[in-house]
């Protein structure tokens, strides 16, 4: 999904992660081009990241930020 007028590129993949205090939350994150999910949580400096469009127990499409001190796991969606 690009958008020349915005001069980069976005590229979301849905993924479900596990949270230390049991949540499961299902949502997209934004990668870059030819980017992992995984380097997405090893490689990019902060403590937090993006997922939109979150569903998770009732909630549903919500902005979530997430601390990556906290994710358990991440299974990316095919």
């Amino acid at each position: 999904m690009s958008d020349p007028k915005k001069g980069y590129e976005t590229d979301y993949r849905l993924i479900t992660i596990k949270t230390s205090d049991g949540a499961t939350v299902q949502g997209k994150v934004n990668i870059s081009p030819n980017q992992r999910v995984s380097e997405l949580l090893n490689l990019q400096t902060g403590t937090f990241f993006v997922m939109v469009d979150a569903n998770y127990g009732e909630v549903q499409g919500k902005t979530l930020f997430i601390n990556k001190e906290h994710v358990i796991w991440v299974e990316p969606e095919a």
